[in-house]
């Protein structure tokens, strides 16, 4: 979609990322309205955002610029994590909660992100910051204003991504709101608790989709039964699907799921309010902890009488 390139800015002398749209993209904008969308995204000013410095056109070719953030993107540090183990829940919660912040603070302001995922989440001094806020909409709605259509096999190229990509934004629905972003956060949130997709056996663009129009996950409780109770509801809550509208999409799919409707998503900001007073530890997590508080309480009265 983009080539990316560091570049230094001369004016200040500092280095920035310079993103150029692909040639035969930008052949189906139209550029007065890609400018325009970005110039809403430009308005976004908050610690967990990277924001976009500049934007225009060359060479009848579209880029944007934003500043270089040094570290390593979210993808990076989940390749890093050794094979059959998971992210430490307090660094992956860490991370969860700026994200969260990240996209409140758009959503409040009318700014919808479409491409939640590892690669656009970038980690710098035990901070993470999101990137390409709106890029992916202004991208969307350059095309239709150029007269470019997408089809479903195409979406996960032009407006999001298949493999986080909400069921509602895979069927194409027009009325799109920040709720396709709480379902890709809560994608997001599974994979690093879980330590693995929420569907990773599904590999195509097509398998994805269907996969998120129709089927559930496995339960995140099971993948990892150590995590609060809360925490595992309020990302199955994320998670939940409008399964009619699935269903009609795709009516000759034999995977039905029962599902809550995605009105029922919560606002990210509820995991952010959480996350601030702590998720209660799991039952299981209680009563190992009463059961080694005992052990030690009474080695603690033997070596007292002895």
């Amino acid at each position: 979609m983009a080539r990316l390139f560091l570049a230094e800015e001369t004016a200040l002398g500092r280095p920035v990322v310079v993103k150029v749209l692909a040639p035969d993209l930008a052949q189906e904008l139209s550029l007065e309205r890609f400018t325009r969308e970005i110039r809403v995204s430009a308005r976004l000013q908050h610690p967990n955002i990277v924001p976009i410095l500049t934007a225009g056109v060359a060479g009848g070719v579209p880029y944007y610029t934003m500043p270089y953030v040094e570290g390593e993107s979210l993808r990076g540090r989940l390749k890093r994590v050794p094979s059959k183990e998971r992210m430490p829940v307090g660094e992956a919660l860490g991370i969860l909660s700026d994200v969260a912040r990240a996209l409140a603070y758009a959503h409040e302001r009318g700014v919808i992100h479409r491409d939640v995922k590892p690669e656009n989440v970038l980690l710098s001094r035990d901070t993470a910051v999101v990137t390409d806020f709106g890029i992916a909409k202004a991208i969307d709605g350059a095309r239709a204003a150029g007269g470019g259509g997408a089809t479903l096999t195409q979406l996960g190229s032009t407006v999001g991504t298949p493999a986080y990509m909400a069921p509602e934004q895979a069927s194409g629905d027009p009325a799109l709101d920040q709720r396709a972003d709480v379902y890709a956060w809560g994608v997001l949130a599974y994979e690093l608790l879980a330590g693995e997709h929420p569907f990773a056996g599904k590999h195509s663009p097509r398998e994805l989709i269907t996969a998120h129009l129709v089927e559930a996950p496995p339960p995140l409780d099971q993948a990892r039964p150590s995590l609060a109770p809360g925490l595992t509801m309020l990302i199955t809550r994320c998670l939940a699907k409008d399964l009619p509208n699935a269903q009609a999409a795709l009516a000759s799919s034999s995977i039905r799921s029962p599902r809550l409707p995605h009105q029922a998503r919560p606002p990210l900001n509820m995991f952010v309010q959480r996350r601030n007073h702590g998720f209660p530890p799991s039952p299981s997590f209680r009563s190992r902890t009463r059961a080694a508080t005992r052990r030690m309480s009474r080695s603690a009265t033997g070596s007292r009488t002895s």
